[in-house]
């Protein structure tokens, strides 16, 4: 009966057997899984390691002393009827704390404005435009992705304080948060892949390398690689408490 059972074996269940109790499947399980974590320690190092203003915009240069000031400029909405459009032709200035100016930008048909490298100071938006109120918007340069401006018509100006707004301490705190698990789950793979290696214990080689998907080294690809080396440690369980490594 062993013989017809034997018999009945496709070369894909042959190949799987010999897979298993070829110690090369269980030392490629290793390096897939010690690779992939590494990926994810990469990842958390990042992650801890980024610049504030980074963390909330990714505008400010390498030097962290200034950024990036973008936003559009939109007509008031009037009656629920008229305007809510964008107005190109804007000028918009950029001045410091001694009303002298550090940059200008023109608003395009979509009302959007840039203007690059401005200090990480204290800073005045002033935006003039003939028909509308003045408008002048007292912001820190990188503590907002975009700066959205509505203008009405009339005469006078107004001033805005955007200054207290900035949620950069906390998105630091989330980020580092986030930057220490996935480090401290990169480990733990490593910690799994090692074991493997080793194939003293499949359950903790198994449960350390489970940790290790949580690195989300460069997002998917880390645990892919992971999920590859559990796979063929699973196939190769057979061989754990057999070395002497």
């Amino acid at each position: 009966m062993s013989d017809i059972d034997e018999s009945k074996r496709t070369r894909f269940q042959w190949w799987l057997e010999d897979l298993s109790v070829d110690p090369a499947t269980r030392v490629a399980g290793a390096i897939l899984i010690i690779f992939g974590s590494i990926l994810g320690v990469i990842t958390g190092s990042l992650h801890i390691t980024a610049d504030v203003g980074d963390v909330l915009s990714g505008q400010l240069d390498e030097s962290g002393g200034s950024a990036d000031v973008t936003g559009a400029v939109y007509s008031a909405l009037i009656d629920n009827s008229t305007g809510g459009e964008a107005i190109e032709g804007v000028v918009v200035i950029i001045e410091d704390e001694e009303g002298l100016e550090i940059g200008r930008d023109v608003t395009d048909s979509g009302g959007r404005f840039s203007v690059s490298d401005i200090a990480r100071q204290s800073s005045v938006i002033v935006i003039d435009h003939p028909g509308y109120i003045i408008e002048k918007i007292l912001i820190i340069p990188g503590d907002h992705a975009q700066i959205t401006v509505t203008l009405t018509e009339g005469e006078g100006n107004i001033t805005t304080d955007m200054r207290g707004e900035s949620h950069l301490d906390e998105s630091v705190l989330i980020t580092s948060i986030v930057g220490f698990i996935t480090l401290t789950a990169g480990i733990a793979g490593i910690l799994g892949g090692v074991e493997v290696y080793n194939g003293k214990n499949h359950f903790r080689s198994q449960f350390l390398s489970y940790l290790g998907l949580w690195s989300q080294g460069l997002m998917f690809i880390g645990p892919l690689f992971i999920l590859i080396g559990m796979g063929l440690t699973y196939l190769s369980r057979e061989q754990f408490g057999l070395t002497d490594a």
